[in-house]
């Protein structure tokens, strides 16, 4: 009999569901009439999937006692004995008990596909055995069960279970996961947003190469050529035909393979007149590889080949995607392509890939050459047309008499040939030489150059009237057709201009980097002076190198009476210039928006100081006024004759003066912190401090038994400055139990995640929707319906400023079952303790 197949439900997290999802497939199959058993399945108190086990049939487990406890396991020689089809086996990383047939269940589910039965299973991304470490710097705890990742990979089929974070966070909440007991410290720990997303992409990674490499085996079988993908910068070549769409999905698809991969989208704008992009294609293209995550260059190039590799260079690049030819088979003895030609120059460190579209092979213009307006091969061919063509006539005609006519107008149609091909100057090369000839062998007297018959001077004076216009006419079109090429190019620049200023985009860098890559440039820099005699200064700069002076680069730009674009690596032609004065405009606007922006800045800085003072005047108007009128009043009361105060009553007064003073000496408090962190005056001296030094400190100011501590002795110390901690503990202490409900005291709590210590303040008040969770934090904002004598708002502001002056950060979050939990993440001075064995169990056990 053969080996079973094994399938697996794979989950980012206890609770996604692999457990139903397996059950599920069980009762699908038993419905096929498939003999279905269940082996090992642990439902952990959850009611629905309890409720999945019903219909199924179950093999009795075996009991074995260990230190005194019994334990439960799969019965390995029961399920054998049975010999199912299929059996469901759950928790594949899980360890057994000491006295079981094996140490790890996977090693029982080996068994039985051994004996040829098919077993379904689950496990859960972070009990693979390779990315133990990863996990634990994520969520802090050490995974002690633990599967070998080869085991996984063997399987047959692999299913993803996937949930997102928030979904698994609710059914935590609802109890459909653990018990009601463990819900707060589960979501507080190792069901954090972050913890969960991180897994969650750990799972789709994994997963994916698993794919990856179903992929490579089914070509490597069925000897399917594959491409090997780089996770490297990858350069798509655009030609602004339709196939351009298609290499930009595809070099997308590339650089998804791996983590870091960087599309760029190039279009090399000729200026010899030979190009066919769409304005409006290339529009489309734009927009796709932006939206794919990529960007779009537009470069200015007389030698697309070169043009391309250099840009490729320029940033780095390891990959060239490139279309195979549009030409037809015949076009190729013009040259080679442009694909052939990045291949055969591009060296031994960039890859170039030729990707096959729908639009190969299905025609397009000549190729165009360097320093022509037709083309180096269209020239040549001009030129051997214009020369040779005239001999092979005269021979072929002297083998045959047509009469002089017709041998005018076989050499006619051999310089209109000239003319279509070459242009001007191989067309009148054909014409004069033409017209020798036939003056020569044709024209009676034979074989001298004189004419005897005025008729045969006027059709040779016709011949070359004909040819010179006849080349005219081609020389001008092509003189339209570069002109019309450049004007193009000017446009789609000048739109690209227009369009970045439609955007909003503000970065003076990435224009000047715009600037260089567009005409081929080492460096470009913007220099201004405030006057005629001052010195020039930089105001952005891309490349090596950049010129200091406007005199010293190969290209200055003036923008203004002082400013300069100015630009070195080679000269431009004039017919550029125009171009790059609208790029010196454009970097003039972004320098000036930059400014603006900035002195903007500065203004909100100051209407913000401004609001601070106001608020800071209506608090001492009010806030400090209604403790020292209390103080004064009670004072003024105990001083006073008229009264005989009885040692009560004395009492009560005096009582007032204390709380006065301490409302006032706790207001002052946080004003003066918050002046000194809206002043940048804080300076933290940081140390080494264990938690349950500090925070029992911090409750001084809250009433008896209206709090709750739970800190460790075995946390890890933290690096923090304890006057601020203490001071920024006390105000989110004060804070909670000032909203919270006078039955539910707040919890105070201390836990470790990876290299950090976490502090929670945990209240059953009324909450904070999200939208205002950030403005809390804010100076003099107070949430909700808070009295005007329950302080001017800075409590939460301070104990943020403090956190962040000592590395940490505050935050907040929702409490489980109502209220808000201030989540205080701060630096430990060494690495956490390891989990205990209940601690281990109730996160990781799905």
């Amino acid at each position: 009999m053969g080996r079973g197949r094994l399938r697996i439900y794979l989950g980012a997290a206890p609770g996604v569901g692999k457990t139903y999802a397996m059950l599920s497939e069980a009762h699908r199959r038993v419905e096929r009439g498939t003999d279905c058993v269940v082996a090992f399945v642990e439902h952990h108190n959850r009611p629905r999937t309890e409720v999945m086990l019903h219909g199924l049939e179950q093999v009795p487990r075996r009991e074995l006692e260990y230190r005194g406890t019994v334990f439960s396991e799969m019965d390995v020689d029961a399920v054998l004995a049975r010999r199912p089809q299929v059996a469901l086996v759950d928790e594949l990383a899980h360890t057994n008990v000491p006295g079981s047939r094996n140490d790890k269940r996977w090693q029982d589910v080996e068994e039985l596909l051994a004996a040829g039965i098919d077993v379904v299973s689950t496990v859960n991304i972070q009990h693979l055995e390779s990315l133990g470490d990863v996990v634990e710097s994520i969520t802090g705890v050490r995974q002690r069960e633990t599967v070998p990742d080869e085991v996984v990979r063997r399987a047959d089929q692999i299913e993803l279970v996937d949930m997102s974070p928030q979904a698994l966070r609710r059914r935590m909440a609802h109890g459909n996961i653990y018990k009601s007991d463990k819900v707060d410290a589960a979501l507080s720990n190792y069901f954090r947003p972050g913890n969960l997303t991180a897994l969650r992409e750990l799972a789709l990674l994994w997963v994916a190469d698993r794919v990856d490499e179903y992929l490579t085996e089914y070509r490597t079988d069925h000897r399917v050529s594959k491409i090997w993908g780089s996770r490297e910068r990858i350069v798509v070549g655009l030609t602004g035909g339709p196939e351009g769409r298609t290499l930009i999905r595809r070099a997308a698809r590339l650089a998804e393979k791996g983590a870091g991969g960087e599309v760029m989208a190039v279009y090399i704008a000729r200026s010899d007149g030979l190009t066919s992009a769409s304005p409006k294609e290339l529009a489309v293209q734009r927009t796709l590889a932006e939206d794919l995550g990529g960007t779009f260059h537009h470069v200015i190039g007389e030698d697309v080949p070169a043009a391309l590799l250099e840009f490729a260079r320029g940033v780095n690049a390891t990959q060239i995607v490139l279309g195979v030819s549009r030409r037809k088979g015949w076009q190729y003895v013009f040259g080679p392509g442009v694909g052939a030609t990045v291949a055969r120059e591009s060296g031994p460190h960039l890859d170039v890939h030729l990707i096959t579209h729908g639009e190969a092979g299905k025609g397009r213009g000549l190729p165009a050459g360097r320093g022509t307006r037709l083309g180096r091969s269209r020239l040549i061919w001009g030129w051997l047309v214009g020369v040779l063509g005239p001999v092979a006539l005269t021979l072929l005609l002297n083998t045959v008499d047509l009469g002089l006519a017709n041998d005018m107008l076989l050499f006619l149609t051999a310089t209109v040939a000239a003319a279509l091909l070459g242009g001007l100057y191989p067309a009148l090369a054909s014409a004069a030489f033409g017209s020798l000839l036939l003056n020569y062998y044709y024209t009676p007297p034979i074989h001298r150059l004189t004419i005897a018959d005025p008729q045969n001077i006027v059709a040779i004076v016709i011949f070359l009237g004909v040819a010179v216009s006849v080349a005219s006419v081609v020389d001008l079109a092509a003189r339209r057709t570069q002109l019309a090429a450049r004007l193009r190019a000017e446009s789609e620049i000048l739109s690209f201009l227009a369009g970045s200023v439609l955007r909003g985009e503000n970065s003076l860098e990435a224009l000047l980097e715009r600037v260089r890559e567009t005409f081929g440039m080492e460096s470009v820099a913007l220099l201004e002076r405030e006057s005629d005699v001052d010195p020039w200064t930089c105001a952005g700069s891309v490349g090596p190198s950049p010129c200091v002076r406007p005199e010293y680069a190969d290209v200055d730009m003036p923008v203004g009476d002082h400013m300069a674009l100015a630009l070195s690596g080679r000269v431009l032609p004039a017919s550029d210039r125009r171009v790059l004065a609208a790029f010196a405009a454009q970097a003039a606007v972004v320098l000036d928006r930059q400014r603006l922006q900035h002195e903007a800045g500065q203004a909100k800085e100051l209407a913000e100081g401004n609001r601070i003072r106001t608020a800071l005047l209506a608090a001492v108007s009010h806030d400090l006024r209604t403790p020292l009128a209390g103080i004064k009043a009670a004072v003024s009361s105990l001083r006073s004759d008229d009264v005989a105060w009885s040692e009560e009553d004395q009492a009560e007064l005096l009582e007032g003066i204390e709380d006065g003073a301490d409302r006032l000496d706790h207001l002052v408090g946080n004003l003066l912190d918050m002046s000194r962190l809206q002043t940048g005056t804080v300076s933290p001296l940081i140390r080494e401090i264990d938690l349950d030094e500090v925070v029992p400190m911090a409750l001084g100011g809250v009433p008896e038994g209206s709090v709750g501590l739970d800190i460790p002795e075995t946390l890890p110390m933290v690096v923090v400055d304890p006057g601020l901690l203490e001071r920024g503990v006390a105000n989110l202490v004060e804070n909670a139990v000032k909203y919270s409900p006078s039955d539910e005291p707040v919890l105070v709590s201390a836990s470790t995640l990876a290299d950090r210590v976490e502090l929670r303040v945990v209240d059953r008040g009324p909450g904070v929707p999200d939208e205002a969770k950030d403005r809390i934090f804010e100076p003099f904002q107070r949430h909700g319906d808070a009295p005007r004598g329950a302080g001017v708002g800075l409590g939460l502001a301070v104990a943020r400023g403090f956190a962040e002056a000592m590395g940490g950060t505050l935050d907040a979050e929702d409490t489980p079952g109502g209220g808000l939990t201030m989540v205080l993440t701060l630096r430990s001075a060494g690495a956490g303790r390891a989990p205990t064995d209940s601690e281990d169990t109730a996160t990781v056990v799905s």
